[in-house]
């Protein structure tokens, strides 16, 4: 508990609702934290529990309450789900008890193979996994490492998807149909994430995010960074909710919702390119979500303003340029 809580990640985000400090200031206390978590905890339990504290923060507990608003005002949530009424979580108590202490289970299992792996490796190497130092990254070794896993995540997550969970015939993909699409005509729940069947569970959510890391090893931070972010992409992609915000976010969610209504027959990478590369898009591809969500945004309209309105100044400009040649050039001939 001491290491959840002296979490940098959480302090930092915390510190701007409690106090009215200054940014600099809420560095500061960011790095004078994560100094005494390096200096008094080891790098894998701050690995361990830092994962499982940002996967509960970030999907445990607003898949709980997507799911206390899915049962508890359904006329609502029917209204902004994919595909409407067949989407919401059937309203039996013992069912959806069940479901959320699978869930809960899938999550320490995943959590304990996670420590499994970071445990050998670090035999292995005879040093940290994750390079844990009082140093803080730089902000561009942060972006160049967090664009390549998600750039392998995307790879994994489409290959091992598309030919492993949903091979025709195949013993996983059979175990992943009967835990993760027993819903038919229908998109899924955010405590559905951790809802399949431990093998597929692993291979689709586990795996895609843990494996890149393994390889490019870069910071904790970056790598609890990272996690953050696909945790919460998961998360609101697997809520089946029409209402997601973000351009790019809500084409997600429209997709996943795709994928689990049609069970399986499309859809397969996080983020929809390699499905429109490969041809294996149901509905929609990436493309049309990125046209359609800024349409809906009215990002084309903002932009044509914007250039109306530049046009508009350069042109003031312009003619007051004019004016005030034409002015010293008739005070000149008076």
């Amino acid at each position: 508990m001491d290491v959840l809580l002296s979490l940098p990640i959480v302090s930092y985000f915390a510190a701007p609702m409690l106090t009215s400090w200054s940014t600099s200031i809420n560095l500061l206390f960011f790095y004078m934290t994560w100094t005494t978590l390096v200096l008094s905890h080891s790098p894998l339990k701050i690995e361990l529990v830092g994962t499982l504290a940002v996967r509960i923060v970030f999907w445990l507990v607003p898949a709980l309450l997507f799911l206390l608003l899915d049962t508890g005002v359904p006329s609502l949530a029917e209204s902004i789900k994919h595909y409407g009424t067949p989407s919401l979580p059937r309203r039996h108590a013992a069912t959806l008890s069940r479901q959320v202490v699978f869930a809960v289970v899938n999550l320490a299992l995943a959590s304990a193979l996670q420590a499994g792996i970071s445990i050998a490796a670090a035999k292995f190497l005879q040093r940290p996994l994750f390079k844990t130092s009082t140093t803080l990254p730089l902000p561009w070794q942060i972006i160049k490492h967090i664009l390549s896993l998600y750039t392998a995540r995307e790879v994994l997550t489409y290959y091992i998807h598309r030919y492993i969970l949903h091979a025709k015939g195949g013993t996983i993909a059979k175990l992943h149909s009967q835990y993760a699409h027993a819903q038919k005509g229908a998109a899924p729940y955010a405590i559905m994430l951790y809802a399949d069947h431990p093998i597929p569970l692993m291979l689709n959510r586990l795996l895609p995010v843990y494996l890149p890391a393994l390889v490019i090893r870069p910071h904790l931070l970056t790598y609890l960074l990272f996690t953050i972010l696909t945790t919460i992409e998961e998360m609101l992609s697997m809520s089946g909710y029409s209402v997601v915000p973000g351009i790019f976010m809500g084409g997600i969610a429209r997709r996943t919702a795709s994928h689990y209504a049609s069970r399986g027959k499309g859809n397969y990478g996080a983020w929809g390119l390699l499905d429109w590369i490969n041809g294996t898009s149901v509905g929609k591809d990436v493309i049309e979500d990125i046209q359609d969500e800024a349409d809906k945004h009215q990002v084309q309209g903002r932009g044509q303003k914007a250039i109306s309105d530049t046009g508009s100044m350069m042109q003031d400009g312009i003619d007051g340029l004019q004016k005030g040649r034409k002015g010293r050039k008739k005070r000149s001939d008076e």
